[in-house]
């Protein structure tokens, strides 16, 4: 048996290194403290050694969601985890963490082990990315992407009404909240209401409120949202659905900027900006008459037309990238992407609820899959290559049975075969698991984890 390393030997090992490394004990005191983490955090190993971590670091995520705390309590390394600390000298860091437990030799936990590196330049030079590619929260680089970003900014500076044309799915209210985000008036509130999705009398309710006696069941006063605004964006989604009578009363709205709740005797004033959205040819209804005419060319002062996602293909790998990153940060997976095959489905589907229909796929694709990597089998049957699903069904049993074992070979190839161990994964019964292994004609993994404790 080769000899361990003595202390000495540990500490030029661990001050040879380029990342930080801290251990603590199970009383959260530090216990080691490499050349590194000195260098990064300003803080002297003779500092360090002693004090609780969460002084010497000031992270983030010390006091909400401590990613060591986590490792500790349920034996869970985690990689890769990022996250801000405040150096001795008051400077903000950015970081990169990975955790692990610290065993005796008898296997007993005595304490944790966190290894992190300086994540700032990378962290700087990904901003500038960002930057270039993205807008607030919309992701893109595409031609017609690059456009509508150079115009955002003069658009959010003016007061004027705006018009946001695009399909379902396009991220009207996205760019609606980036717009106010960017405006004078981003201090107050954005308040958005659909107006497809209430009927004329509850949306009269919702935008212009109502005085106490002005129906049976009105006790007292109700703000409306136009008025609770006050200073700020109403954002009105779907205005292609509203009805006549209820387009005579936005164009006032915005004709002499007051309105007046159910039952008042004298209008109020507002002060808000309006953005209208629609999914409709608004043009084609005014000339079938279908929406006014003055209402149309109130509302479209300024005009936003956002293009479908299979119009700007270039932008799904960002998108793409994006969503992975924010679904990893929702469901705490470290899934690293999608196949290059999910990608080459991605950029011929046609997408007909473009950004959000892709949200969607990548969601339900979390759940699925229990590898590193997004593969076919865990996408929508839409979406299956022809050859994997019968196409006279869009939900063949075949494809469901194909989704099912790719999942199982999965969960037991991460868990080196142990049955118990998987079962528990997926959420079922052991025997359930058995059945599942037969029915499906899964072949397992050549090592065993089982030897590593039945249960």
């Amino acid at each position: 048996m080769p000899k361990k390393l003595n202390k000495s030997h540990q500490d030029i090992i661990l001050n040879s290194i380029n990342e930080g490394v801290f251990t603590v004990d199970l009383d959260w005191k530090i216990t080691s403290f490499n050349k590194a983490a000195e260098r990064i955090t300003g803080v002297s190993q003779q500092q360090a050694i002693g004090r609780y971590c969460r002084d010497v670091f000031r992270a983030d995520l010390c006091e909400k969601d401590c990613v060591l705390n986590r490792t500790l309590k349920t034996g869970k390394s985690f990689t890769n985890v990022r996250t801000r600390i405040v150096s001795d000298s008051g400077k903000h860091v950015a970081i990169r963490i990975s955790t692990a437990l610290l065993k005796d030799d008898e296997g007993k936990i005595t304490g944790g082990v966190e290894t992190f590196q300086d994540f700032s330049q990378v962290e700087q030079l990904r901003k500038q990315l960002r930057s270039t590619y993205t807008f607030e929260d919309i992701v893109g680089q595409s031609k017609p992407m690059r456009s509508i970003f150079r115009v955002l900014p003069q658009i959010a500076e003016s007061d004027s009404t705006i018009l946001i044309e695009g399909e379902s799915g396009t991220g009207k209210e996205l760019f609606a909240r980036a717009i106010h985000n960017l405006s004078k008036r981003k201090h107050n509130r954005f308040v958005a209401i659909n107006c497809g999705a209430l009927p004329d009398t509850l949306l009269e309710s919702e935008l212009f409120g109502y005085k106490a006696g002005a129906f049976t069941d009105a006790k007292k006063d109700k703000i409306g949202r136009l008025a609770h605004a006050r200073g700020g964006t109403v954002f009105l989604d779907e205005i292609g659905e509203t009805s006549p009578a209820m387009q005579v009363r936005l164009l006032r709205v915005l004709q002499e900027r007051c309105i007046e709740p159910l039952g008042a005797l004298d209008p109020v004033k507002i002060n808000v900006r309006i953005i209208a959205a629609t999914n409709k040819d608004l043009a084609q209804q005014v000339k079938s008459g279908e929406f006014r005419n003055d209402l149309f060319y109130r509302i479209r002062i300024v005009r936003l037309k956002l293009p479908r996602l299979c119009e700007k293909r270039v932008d799904i790998p960002l998108l793409v990238d994006y969503l992975v990153a924010k679904f990893n940060r929702i469901q705490d997976k470290q899934i690293t992407g999608v196949s290059e095959e999910v990608m080459s489905l991605f950029m011929k589907y046609q997408f007909p609820g473009n950004v959000r229909e892709l949200e969607n796929i990548i969601e339900q694709s979390f759940v699925l899959c229990s590898g590193n990597v997004i593969k076919t089998a865990h996408l929508p049957p839409e979406l299956q290559p022809d050859d994997a699903r019968r196409a006279d069904s869009p939900m063949s049993p075949s494809t469901i049975k194909a989704m099912e074992k790719c999942h199982i070979e999965e969960a037991l190839h991460r868990h080196q075969g142990h049955r118990g161990k998987t079962a528990k994964a997926l959420g079922i019964d052991v025997s359930t698991l058995y059945r599942k292994i037969k029915s499906l004609g899964i072949k397992l993994p050549v090592a065993d984890g089982r030897g590593a404790g039945r249960l």
